[in-house]
């Protein structure tokens, strides 16, 4: 059923080549935008609500007037006390806005609003587990932000007021459990608001009601959400929709954007279905199917991933994409710490990657060339977020977006498409992730059980790690038969090897033919059969690994001047090394790995030594690399042993 999907969306994509230009700097532009919205809102509070309670559900009701920046209405939350003796409640409320009253049991209770945080005191302590709710009533002009949470601008002279919370300025607008460690289990969201007007959400439209000479829209969100997922949109929203097919079933895609741009967009938003079928057929089902998607125009560059409706500026293609891709990577699965930003955007952004792949494949290559280009840009760097305070390092487009995306498509080049999708599949599909949070190690896990392999090297390396490999390649062939010495060089000390599968290519004018080598170490030397005569060796040709600076040079013949005789080879439990010619007045060192570069055995020879033994009688049967180094000295050998 997938390929078919697959195949649909091929097939639709033809229709879609006109209006897809790619453009290196979209990913830039995003990534601009995305960090520029949070850049006052991203470092966390020096104090937060405080995590003693889980919230269940939350009833917003809110009086938006598109003209006047302000909000006023009331916020019902039920929750459930997970400690013992809760005799209050602590929301994340900016003290720019007023309480009015808070409401429990029916009776007016006492709080302390300070800090901007609401404390509520109740009349006695409410037992562990119980589920109890309470409502708080206020009003006042949302503070300036940076680039705000809560916004009122024009669009041709129209007011509008949108709201973009990542990642704790919800709290700039409504009393609420801002952080990374609770969802609610559903919202319901009441929005007064002028007749002229339409109100944009998250979940479904339930009702749109005439009420005292405006309209109250009631939109019904029932699935687990992050504070920063929920959103407003209100301004006179020209409204349109397109049907997505699923088998036997169908979403709604909602449209809501300025009427001067209705034009443009519709011609432009029809791009989003084979997309979600895309992504359906690759990640399973949209994660909100029973509701809707939907995109909201605002007055921001960029776009913003609010569940069920993003908000954007524009329609491009790589922008739809990406935002998509996050009801997935970002929305059904959360990172669970601004450390692991990556799983939201590297996500993201690969995923607009494989938009390109499957619907507009003449762009593919590319896309991987830009992103890697970005990454190699400077010598240092980890996926991993070493600094959570900082927007700019947090939001790095070279790093949790580029770098991300390409250790992703990295994976799946050495793993195998089966064994990479149906990780990934276990990953936004597992119970105990799927409507939650989660961190870089869960991810692990899944791709580790699909592979049934060991990746901590993986992610030791390209996650925690910094920097990226430089291959430096010399080949010298006679006839059918190539000889090549692979070297390499990091850009930063953090990682002192990259192991890697390297694809070569090997070709002639008429014939090519591409090669995989397990790269272990530096100076290994391989030889390939190729069935036909080589002129040239082109390393990397599809651009599937991060690297740069590389070079390749053709040799009348490699430098083996120092070279070693291993016998018997292949053997069984004992190699004998001689060096054929007389040894440098040097010491010597010799190291022995396995195909997996795991150190065998080591070994120090005195100068003039010219012949050692290695007791290989408890080696597993399998393929061996030795490693002769020495005072500008470096060669390799490999031996086999067989049982």
């Amino acid at each position: 059923m997938k390929n078919i999907v697959i195949l649909i969306c091929l097939i639709i994509s033809g229709m879609l080549n006109a209006q897809v230009i790619f453009n290196a700097s979209d990913l830039s532009n995003i990534v601009k935008a995305e960090r520029e919205a949070h850049t006052a809102k991203i470092s966390p509070k020096h104090i937060e609500a405080a995590s003693n309670y889980d919230v269940k559900w939350y009833r917003c009701c809110w009086n938006i007037d598109p003209a006047v920046k302000e909000i006023s209405g009331n916020v019902t939350t039920l929750f459930t006390p997970e400690a013992a003796g809760l005799d209050s409640l602590v929301f994340d409320l900016a003290t720019a806005l007023f309480v009015d009253s808070v409401i429990y049991h029916h009776h007016a209770v006492a709080w302390n609003h300070a800090s901007d945080l609401l404390t509520i005191l109740f009349p006695s302590v409410i037992p562990l587990q119980t589920v109890d709710s309470v409502t708080v009533y206020y009003h006042g002009v949302p503070p300036e932000n940076g680039f705000g949470s809560f916004v009122r601008s024009t669009h041709s002279g129209t007011p509008v007021i949108w709201t973009l919370s990542e990642p704790y300025g919800s709290s700039d607008w409504w009393p609420c459990k801002n952080g990374l460690t609770d969802k609610a289990d559903s919202v319901d969201i009441f929005i007064r608001t002028p007749v002229a007007c339409k109100a944009a959400s998250n979940g479904l439209l339930i009702s749109e009601l005439p009420v005292g000479g405006n309209t109250l829209f009631h939109w019904k969100h029932r699935y687990p959400i992050a504070s920063y997922l929920v959103c407003l949109g209100v301004t006179n929203y020209a409204r349109y929709s397109h049907l997505v097919p699923f088998n036997s079933d169908t979403l709604q895609v909602v449209n809501y954007v300025y009427p001067e741009d209705s034009l443009s967009a519709a011609s432009q938003t029809g791009m989003i279905v084979p997309m979600i079928q895309l992504f359906d057929s690759l990640f399973g089902l949209y994660p909100f199917q029973r509701e809707k998607y939907g995109h909201a125009q605002f007055g921001w560059g960029g776009g913003m991933e609010h569940q069920t409706m993003t908000f954007v500026s524009s329609f491009g293609f790589e922008l739809l994409a990406h935002e998509l891709a996050h009801q997935w990577f970002g929305d059904k699965i959360t990172c669970g710490s601004w450390t692991d930003i990556w799983l939201n955007e590297g996500f993201a952004t690969y995923l607009s990657g494989l938009s390109y792949e499957f619907l507009e494949p003449m762009y593919w290559k590319r896309f991987r060339e830009v992103r890697v280009q970005s990454i190699v840009s400077q010598p240092g760097g980890s996926v991993y977020c070493d600094d959570t305070t900082s927007v700019s390092r947090i939001f790095d487009g070279r790093l949790s977006y580029s770098k991300g995306a390409m250790v992703l498509h990295q994976l799946r080049w050495l793993l195998g498409d089966s064994v990479f999708f149906a990780a990934i599949g276990n990953y936004i599909s597992d119970v105990g992730l799927a409507y939650g949070f989660a961190r870089t190690n869960n991810l692990v896990s899944h791709l580790e059980s699909s592979c049934d392999c060991d990746l901590a090297g993986y992610f030791d390396e390209w996650f925690t790690g910094e920097g990226y490999p430089s291959y430096h390649i010399s080949w010298a062939g006679a006839g059918e038969t190539i000889t090549l010495m692979v070297k390499q060089t990091q850009s930063h000390a953090s990682v002192p090897f990259f192991r890697m599968t390297i694809p070569i290519r090997f070709k002639n004018a008429l014939q090519d033919t591409t090669i995989r080598f397990s790269n272990t170490f530096s100076g290994q030397v391989f030889t390939a059969m190729v069935p036909f005569s080589v002129d040239s060796v082109i390393f990397d040709p599809d651009c599937q690994l991060i690297s740069g600076g590389n070079t390749i040079s053709a040799v009348a013949e490699l430098d083996l001047h120092d070279a070693w005789r291993i016998y018997p080879n292949p053997a069984s439990d004992l190699v004998t090394l001689r060096h054929e010619q007389s040894l440098a007045k040097d010491e010597r060192k010799i190291c022995v790995y396995d195909h997996s570069g795991r150190l065998m055995t080591e070994q120090l020879l005195p100068p003039g030594i010219t012949e050692t033994n290695i007791n290989t009688s408890k080696y597993p049967a399998g393929l061996y690399f030795c490693v002769f180094s020495g005072h500008d000295m470096l060669h390799t050998g490999k031996f086999i042993i067989i049982r």
